[in-house]
């Protein structure tokens, strides 16, 4: 078989995050490196999976009156057909008749001649049809969803907890692509440092806005090169830099990362220990295989002397940790994720509204289990990488009114954030800095 091009690829890739409900970033990653594409091939195919996810019902919208039998349209031709009318809507630049003659050729080698004609003759149709007209739409909250592909009931949800303004502004931001960042390994580097070096290859790498670690690009595959491969620095989003630094963490302190895994936060908050002067950071998983995870990218980061990483459930702490173990913990919860949308475009369609409260109780569980291992005087963090009140605010207004113990302290923040409207807490939406949406809190340990 020939080599499989970037629409081939994407019609494969889709299809498997379907089938097995997986995360189209690592669906992704592992193709480019499995192809060995070439950067124009890699981005071309990260613009389709992207792009066709962003906006499927949308696609599916555009598509709809010309299947007759949609329930029994196979999952990869409904791929094939959603990623044809993707470039046609929203990609300029791409040839109408590369875009069909590659979809019918798609269609031929996944399937037979019989498929073939079948994509050909519906893109061909709403080819001299055109599109609907979303405007059409008589109920606003079904024009939202459609336009911007996005479930109704949280359009519905976030419309209620945002207002119309802030509702539009946050869903024209979601379906644009995300940036690349990442985070400086300042036990390694300093930031002044590592740019000008990086930019020789990554040339419109620019220091983030609102973590003083972070550098960010507009696209781009950052993970690469001899610097990532030496530790020098590490993917992370720029909102999830805000947290360590919140800590406040002191060389000498004994830390908590309740819910570790990958490590990203864990390594970034280990740069600020000192193993000598006995400092220690305790980082926690259910499973096994995250915990090597988690010792991977400790040891990548140079970070591994003073990571301890352990297979446990935190809200089983208490069978292995003392009260008033710890100086500072993370608590950073297992959430929706809806704050990635942006990155993780499948998450919009895969929560359903019962999902923000059964998280909740977990949350809340979470901060009751570790409580107790917090030193008095000490700092704990709460954090989420969602925009919902539910998995937020609610959840820290409900760990107080069970721990008079504590209270709510405002976020200590490296650099202004002018956009953050949730003070003393830290709520960060997609449109506001085109980062992930995020939240913090930081809560003191009175007695």
């Amino acid at each position: 078989m020939p080599k499989k091009t970037p629409r081939y690829l994407a019609v494969e890739i889709l299809t498997t995050i379907t089938k097995q409900k997986s995360y189209s970033n690592l669906a992704l990653d592992q193709v480019i490196k499995k192809e060995h594409l070439n950067p124009q091939d890699a981005g071309f195919l990260t613009q389709l999976v992207y792009g066709v996810i962003q906006h499927e019902y949308t696609l599916d919208y555009y598509l709809k009156p010309f299947i007759q039998k949609p329930t029994k349209m196979a999952v990869w031709v409904r791929q094939v057909l959603r990623t044809a009318v993707y470039q046609l809507v929203y990609l300029d630049r791409v040839p109408e008749h590369a875009i069909f003659y590659e979809a019918t050729e798609i269609a031929k080698q996944m399937g037979h001649v019989g498929t073939a004609k079948l994509v050909t003759a519906i893109l061909r149709n709403l080819q001299r049809t055109g599109l609907a007209d979303l405007n059409q739409i008589e109920s606003s909250l079904e024009r939202l969803s459609i336009t911007y592909s996005v479930p109704e009931w949280l359009v519905e949800k976030l419309q209620a907890d945002l207002g119309i303004e802030k509702l539009t502004q946050l869903l024209t931001t979601i379906n644009q692509p995300a940036n690349a960042s990442i985070r400086v390994n300042t036990r390694l580097n300093s930031v002044a440092d590592l740019l000008p070096q990086l930019q020789e290859q990554f040339e419109n790498l620019v220091p983030s806005q609102i973590a003083s670690v972070g550098l960010v690009a507009q696209g781009g595959h950052l993970a690469s090169g001899p610097a990532f491969e030496a530790g020098s620095y590490t993917i992370q989003d720029e909102s999830s830099m805000l947290v360590a630094p919140s800590l406040q963490i002191q060389p000498t302190d004994q830390v908590l990362d309740a819910c570790a895994a990958p490590g990203g936060k864990s390594t970034h908050i280990a740069t600020y220990l000192d193993a000598q002067q006995g400092g220690r950071l305790v980082a926690l998983d259910i499973h096994d295989h995250k915990v090597r995870l988690i010792e991977q990218n400790a040891k990548r980061l140079h970070v591994e002397d003073v990571i301890e990483a352990q297979a446990l459930d935190a809200r089983k702490i208490s069978t292995k940790f003392a009260a008033e173990t710890f100086d500072k913990i993370l608590v950073d919860a297992p959430c929706s994720g809806l704050g990635l949308m942006r990155r993780k475009p499948e998450i919009k369609y895969s929560r359903q509204p019962a999902d923000l409260i059964n998280l909740q109780k977990i949350q809340i569980a979470l901060l009751n289990a570790v409580a107790p291992t917090l030193k008095v005087g000490g700092q704990l963090t709460y954090s989420t990488c969602t925009i919902v009140p539910e998995e937020n605010q609610q959840v820290i207004t409900a760990f107080l009114a069970q721990h008079p113990e504590f209270t709510v302290v405002p976020v200590p923040l490296e650099l202004p954030l002018t956009q953050n409207q949730a003070t003393p807490f830290v709520q960060i939406y997609p449109d506001d800095y085109q980062t992930d949406g995020f939240f913090i809190a930081c809560l003191q340990r009175k007695a």
